[in-house]
């Protein structure tokens, strides 16, 4: 066989493996277009929408739960956890880098509101344009896989993480600046309003995140806010060696990004910007690590970075999910709070707690509901069920605090 009859069949088969790949593929659908309706056919996707416990599930779960409830960790070991919840985040950065979890790149399908409205408007004539599937602001549940990848791993062995690294999307270095670069900034009330000017002072939309890991909310969201001018990322995490993963990524970029160290949980502790300056706030699978003690203080601490009109963003695991039904006794810690076997902890949310908590901080429902899923493993054959929490929450259009003489404005979300 010559060279030419050699290439011409590997061209062959090379197309015939092309057409075999697409055709298997399958297409991103929104919640409520995949409804178990048949049991026998369970094993048919990876997940099911809107599913509703029997009696005897929800019976069963309970029992579960109140029985790897009954041994708790002892009070000195509670209290190391505690003391050294950073050491151990700290850990889990150094073992795992940025390796652990993919892009959340569903971020703007669940949340719209990440982006300035104009921008939102925006990415849905595109979407329409391109035969996509139209964002739902109120619950619209799209790129599955990877929404169920968030946090999976965490309650099964801790034995390594994934293998998907952070996408990287590359910036214009030449347009980083410092604060200094920044000569317009207001002059804010307290310690840092005698400042003249601070890491996106002369922004006109800013996002904070809230526990942002190795990154893989931010530059998802850097990738489309480096378009739109006038806006501006900050992030944070208390483990130090996250915080240094986000900053030497490729994508980094102080132009659009401040990422910084801090404990969400001291409340002397001072942000790098002042109060009443977010549009919004992005708070997902981090309040769940937090001891629920100190939950409220870190809530209502949150919700005075919001101006008027802006937004806090949640998402979180709920009471019952399978990740709380399958610890073994002695990872309890407290009522529905547990330790994992790398020492970090995690929290399983009611919607009422949820809701009395940002009530309570002086904000109000824009949306709070539970995510309840099936997940199943079609070659194992396992079935899981899955409970989240996703919650907006606004600060009121009332008078400004720093403004007593501002009038009202109208709602921005609705």
């Amino acid at each position: 066989m010559n060279f030419i009859t050699r290439l011409s069949a590997f061209c062959l088969r090379k197309s015939k493996m092309q057409q075999r790949h697409q055709s298997s593929r399958r297409p991103a659908v929104p919640l409520g277009s995949r409804i178990l309706t048949d049991p026998s056919k369970v094993f048919e996707h990876n997940m099911w929408d809107h599913m509703q416990w029997s009696q005897e599930e929800e019976e069963n779960a309970k029992e579960k739960v109140a029985e790897n409830s009954l041994v708790k960790v002892q009070r000195e070991d509670q209290d190391k956890y505690e003391r050294e919840a950073s050491k151990y985040w700290n850990e889990f950065y150094k073992t795992h880098k940025n390796n652990f979890f993919k892009d959340r790149n569903w971020l703007f399908l669940e949340f719209p509101e990440i982006l300035p409205e104009k921008r939102r408007q925006e990415l849905k004539t595109e979407e329409r344009s391109s035969e996509h599937t139209k964002i739902n602001s109120t619950n619209s549940f799209l790129h599955k896989n990877e929404m169920f990848e968030e946090g999976e791993k965490y309650w099964k062995k801790n034995d390594g993480g994934g293998s998907t690294a952070v996408q990287g999307y590359v910036y214009n270095k030449k347009q980083e600046k410092s604060p200094a670069d920044n000569p317009q900034g207001k002059v804010c009330g307290g310690e840092l309003g005698r400042l003249e000017s601070f890491p996106g002072s002369d922004a006109t939309y800013r996002i904070l995140e809230v526990g942002c890991g190795a990154g893989n909310s931010v530059f998802p969201i850097l990738k489309v806010l480096c378009n739109i001018p006038g806006t501006f990322l900050y992030c944070c995490d208390f483990a130090s060696g996250a915080v240094e993963l986000v900053k030497s990524h490729s994508s980094y970029n102080s132009a659009w990004c401040s990422a910084f160290v801090h404990d969400v949980c001291d409340d002397a502790l001072p942000y790098p910007f002042p109060d009443e300056i977010l549009d919004v706030i992005l708070l997902v699978f981090v309040l769940s690590t937090i001891h629920p003690d100190r939950m409220q203080g870190v809530v209502n601490r949150l919700a005075k970075l919001l101006k008027p009109g802006g937004i806090l963003l949640f998402r979180d695991y709920g009471r019952y999910d399978t990740a709380q039904v399958r610890f073994k006794k002695g990872h309890c810690l407290s009522e529905n709070f547990y330790v994992r076997g790398d020492g970090t902890r995690v929290y399983f949310f009611t919607k009422d707690e949820v809701w009395n908590m940002f009530n309570l901080a002086g904000l109000t429902e824009v949306q709070n509901l539970v995510d309840r899923r099936l997940q199943v493993n079609r070659k194992k054959k396992v079935k899981m069920q899955r409970v989240w929490i996703q919650s907006k929450f606004q600060k009121p259009l009332l008078l400004s605090l720093n403004n007593p003489e501002e009038t009202t404005q109208r709602h921005p979300y609705r």
